[in-house]
């Protein structure tokens, strides 16, 4: 039976709907194995209601109508006080809806918010694990009310479908349920940035003209504050013009779809301004003049936090344990698990996940493709990563180096050179190339190495940047390259399935998530380019730890986002290539970066939530 306990309408004497009154009908044996159902989280009397679902066991509880009548602490405090002692096999929900449709709109809505954050406390102060948590939101979304009023004729995938926890939903080529489009592009800060639009306006407007934007978001730094320098004002507007091809439906979103969007003055008219943008007409010049397509695949690394127990406004890692840890991945398994699902939905292979050296610090690789599409895909996964752990009351950070005691948090790329289906990038099968690479691999990497420390203003943007890049740290600290060699910025590789002493890419290490990804494979194309226009013969290379060699054989990379800035005034080279207003432009950025934090010291942890 339902009995209405807690608050009602007037004519309700509250002092009489406590249901600690119900326990002389509860010690009645006569109703021992009557199920009773408290409603309405009983309300003032959330408390109670939880002891007696602990201690009688035909007790069960449902807070519909607590949520979403409660002020939004109201909720919350009842949820959770019912959680306190109340098995969680005995808590329902339900939307105590009537009449319109969307009071079971707002039911919906609110529960899932107010789920979400109580069960992401409770695996912040440790009373749940992650699964532990997943598993009670579907009972509580579900399963409990399935099983107690015996509805069989609902199926276990429905009942998961329905808590919304587990399940994607939309099918990844299925459009139908589509019904928003959320328009994506980066700056040149690296904040990944989106307008959402309905999918009806899409398709008559936005897919052909585009929609409009400011110009001056492609001066904006970290801090979201116009760069004074950058080369952009106020005044003027510019198209975010869909590429059709890129769009691809978000699981973990139910009825939207994402795009990448390119930036022009007007339809058809590029923006010298635009990442994407500069990154195709590099590929269409790279291809032009030496028929050549390079390609790229990046390994992401990022922390999972959690609220600190002892400090609710703190986060913390995760977890504490090791490189490579088991323990550290069972912790975090059932999220990189969904992520690993989502973005294999939009067709981003994923190639590997596991545990970092930081605590609660992860890594997924994906597979290589068109650099074009590396760039999107990472962007993409970013954003996937972030979203999929704030689903799960934690936060996803990509900043370089968020704890001062612990590792940073890099996003290699490995880079490989291909002609149709040929990697022009390893050397001959008869091991007579030098360091196993051909001599068009030869070039292009010593063209990037030449231009490294210019190249660093793009792919380490933050002065929090260089709090990562430091010597024996794995990040790329020296100027120099090595042949499987960590502590280099430029790592040959040689994966399995190549031939002896061949080598099939070369990973560029200085780079972090913070990075634009398509202005960063921009400059390290310009910068291959001109290795190869000048036939650049890369020096012998550092097998050792750099940072034994003690007789200034090998020097230190830019040690700070001054210093690389000020390379990149000096580069003419890929001023030409990247274009000299966008050159500009994130000079501009970087300088009022360099600028805003030195006043604003002890703030970049603060940047944890946006990157």
């Amino acid at each position: 039976m339902q009995i209405h306990t807690g608050f009602g309408d007037k004519d309700l004497d509250l002092t009489l709907a406590n249901p600690l009154h119900l326990r002389a009908v509860l010690e009645d044996s006569r109703f021992s194995k009557s199920r009773v159902v408290l409603l309405h989280a009983s309300y003032p009397f959330s408390k109670e209601a939880s002891y007696l679902s602990s201690v009688y066991s035909q007790v069960y509880l449902d807070f519909g109508l607590a949520v979403p009548k409660l002020s939004v602490k109201g909720m919350h405090s009842a949820v959770s006080e019912l959680l306190d002692l109340a098995p969680l096999k005995k808590v329902m929900f339900s939307t105590d809806g009537y009449a319109f449709p969307e009071t079971y709109f707002l039911g919906i809505k609110w529960t899932r918010e107010i789920l979400l954050n109580v069960l992401g406390e409770a695996c912040a102060n440790g009373d749940l694990s992650l699964d532990e948590a997943l598993e009670a939101a579907t009972d509580i979304l579900g399963r409990n009310a399935i099983d107690l009023y015996r509805l069989n004729n609902i199926s276990e995938s429905e009942n998961h479908q329905t808590s919304g926890l587990v399940d994607f939903g939309v099918p990844n080529n299925c459009e139908a349920n589509v019904k928003h489009i959320r328009l994506l592009w980066s700056d040149t800060a690296g904040h990944r940035r989106c307008k959402v639009v309905p999918k009806e306006r899409y398709d008559h407007v936005i897919k052909e003209h585009g929609t409009g934007v400011t110009m001056c978001c492609m001066g904006v730094g970290s801090h979201d504050h116009p760069a004074k320098d950058c080369g952009l004002s106020p005044v003027g507007e510019v198209r975010l013009v869909p590429d059709t091809a890129s769009a691809r439906v978000i699981p973990w979103s139910r009825g939207e779809e994402l795009v990448l969007v390119d930036m022009h003055l007007k339809s058809g008219c590029a923006w010298e301004f635009c990442p994407r943008l500069t990154l195709k007409h590099l590929i269409e010049v790279f291809y032009a003049e030496y028929g050549l397509e390079m390609k790229a695949g990046f390994e992401s690394e990022f922390y999972i936090l959690k609220y600190d127990p002892e400090n609710k406004l703190k986060w913390i890692g995760l977890d504490t344990t090791p490189f490579c840890s088991s323990t550290s991945f069972d912790a975090a398994s059932s999220i990189l698990f969904e992520i690993s699902e989502a973005l294999n939905a939009m067709g981003i292979r994923v190639e590997q996940l596991h545990a970092e050296a930081g605590g609660g610090q992860f890594e997924i690789a994906v597979q290589y493709g068109p650099c074009l599409k590396a760039a999107d895909d990472v962007l993409i996964l970013r954003e996937t990563v972030k979203a999929v752990v704030q689903r799960q009351g934690l936060l996803a950070t990509f900043l370089p180096k968020l704890f001062p005691n612990d590792v940073g948090s890099g996003s290699h790329v490995h880079v490989s050179i291909w002609e149709g289906e040929k990697n022009v990038f390893m050397g001959d099968t008869d091991a007579s190339s030098q360091y196993g690479m051909s001599q068009i691999g030869q070039e292009f990497m010593a063209g990037v190495l030449h231009h490294l420390p210019s190249i660093l203003a793009l792919t380490a943007p933050l002065p929090n940047s260089y709090e990562r890049i430091k010597p024996q740290t794995w990040s790329g600290a020296y100027y120099c390259w090595g042949r499987e060699n960590r502590e280099a910025p430029l790592r040959t590789s040689c994966p399995p399935g190549t031939y002896h002493d061949s080598v099939s890419n070369f990973e560029f290490k200085s780079i972090d998530g913070c990075a634009n990804p398509h202005l960063s494979l921009a400059a390290i194309l310009a910068a291959g380019m001109d290795g190869l226009r000048r036939h650049l013969q890369l020096p012998v290379p550092i097998d050792v730890d750099p940072s034994s060699l003690t007789d200034g054989s090998v020097q230190l990379l830019p040690t700070s986002l001054d210093q690389s800035v000020k390379a990149l005034e000096q580069n003419e080279v890929l001023k030409e290539y990247l274009g000299l207003p966008l050159v500009k432009c994130i000079i501009g950025v970087r300088q009022s970066e360099i600028e805003y934090y030195k006043e604003n010291k002890n703030t970049f942890a603060s940047l944890a939530g946006s990157y």
